[in-house]
């Protein structure tokens, strides 16, 4: 019989409200050891949790039936006050019952993936859902929880099955004559597929930087005022500013959300011929991170060209409190500051203004087999004398990509590592 679990679902420490769950076969055995018996599904009651006549705290207390819960299973959720001791003793009381136990990290989302009730597709976006810092990302991961990429491999996999068929069909009875061609509405279908899934193996990347975050470079000559832009972006002083040239040595990264979404801002060595061996290091490690970021913003001296800017994403002159002039800023005054994050958003918007359903790279990975297998396909239906054992062999892959899409097989190896992220008590 499986082993009926516990855990704190709500954060540790003193709050208005905690939440205990427990799900399993014995899930209203241990609300009947509160005396709390007599429960309807799906409501919320008030009730008193009472342990050897002794009254622990008054609670409204949750029953979902097996196959209407989270996990799949029986499970009661109580909701308690949050202080310390009270949910230190509600734990303890449920922890001396025969057959519960503590879950371990993630085993309730885990009984639900088990249980049908989420494939991994939701199951590594409520994994970023508990991770997302910025409202795009929240969005994203909804959006996949919700389970948009379990409907669409769902609604791919049939076409696959119907060109499956079709072909099958002509297979079987070869040395017979059938009334019609197949070929032209399976050529029609892996077309469709193939073109289908590269589209949203394109968007893959869009989507895996709101996820991961973007990283925007402030470039510009040693003592242009790079760390002092930094720090009045971020709100504090996150990078050492002097007057003295070359004062920043290495990349200095400080996380922020810019208009919904992540970024990592990067503050980089100055970019001129250094002498110094240190210096000079911090210079070659600069011009290669920021050749790598997402966006770059020039922070040009007054006067200086737009050339200098050395084809930035974004080129901005600082020091408007003495030179103002338009496209100017001042990390003192703050003129500019609105228009420059403005920009920023702007440009970051226009990236992910095609991104896909796709938020990981397994799963690009999975997709991205598919759409080789649908390749392959229309490589051979497009022959003078197609070889349906081989298209239909290929379907086959496709079909078997996008199981291992939404972790219909193949998922044992990944499991670990997708719980470890995860709290006691989800």
């Amino acid at each position: 019989m499986t082993d009926t679990i516990f855990a704190l679902a709500t954060a540790r420490g003193k709050a208005g409200i905690a939440v205990v769950r427990v799900s399993g076969p014995l899930a209203l055995d241990s609300a009947a050891s509160f005396g709390v018996v007599g429960l309807t599904p799906r409501r919320a009651t008030l009730r008193d949790l009472v342990v050897g006549g002794e009254l622990l705290d008054t609670a409204l207390v949750l029953f979902f039936e097996a196959g209407a819960s989270f996990t799949g299973e029986t499970s009661v959720e109580f909701q308690i006050h949050g202080s310390e001791a009270v949910v230190a003793a509600v734990l303890a009381s449920l922890g001396g019952l025969s057959g519960l136990r503590m879950a371990e990290a993630g085993e309730f989302t885990r009984r639900a993936l088990e249980n049908g009730m989420l494939d991994l597709t939701q199951v590594e976006a409520l994994a970023d859902l508990i991770d997302a810092e910025t409202e795009a990302q929240r969005r994203q991961a909804q959006r996949v929880l919700s389970g948009a990429i379990g409907a669409r491999a769902a609604e791919w996999r049939k076409e696959l099955i119907r060109a499956a068929a079709l072909i099958e069909a002509t297979i079987d009875f070869a040395d017979e004559d059938i009334p019609v061609n197949v070929i032209p509405e399976v050529s029609e279908i892996v077309d469709r597929l193939c073109s289908a899934f590269l589209a949203e193996v394109a968007g893959s990347h869009a989507s895996e930087r709101i996820r991961a975050g973007f990283e925007v470079a402030i470039i510009g000559a040693p003592n242009v005022g790079k760390s002092s832009l930094l720090n009045v972006l971020v709100g504090r002083q996150a990078a050492i500013t002097s007057a003295v040239a070359g004062t920043t040595r290495d990349i200095i990264e400080v996380r922020m959300d810019i208009g919904g979404l992540p970024v990592t801002l990067l503050d980089t060595a100055g970019l001129r011929d250094a002498t110094d061996e240190i210096e000079r290091i911090g210079v070659e490690i600069a011009k290669e991170r920021a050749q790598l970021a997402d966006l770059r913003i020039a922070l040009l001296e007054p006067g200086d060209s737009a050339e200098s800017g050395g084809g930035a994403d974004i080129i901005v002159w600082g020091k408007a409190d003495i030179v103002p002039g338009p496209n100017s800023i001042s990390s003192h005054t703050g003129f500019g500051l609105d228009r420059l994050l403005e920009d920023i958003r702007a440009k970051l918007e226009g990236k992910v203004s095609g991104s896909g359903l796709l938020i990981r790279d397994r799963q690009r990975t999975a997709l991205l087999a598919a759409s080789e297998s649908m390749v392959s396909a229309q490589r051979c239906l497009y022959t003078e004398d197609p070889s349906l054992e081989l298209v239909a062999a290929d379907i086959r892959s496709a079909c078997h990509a996008l199981d291992l899409l939404v972790g219909k097989i193949g998922v044992e190896m990944l499991l670990d590592e997708i719980f470890s992220s995860f709290c006691i008590g989800k």
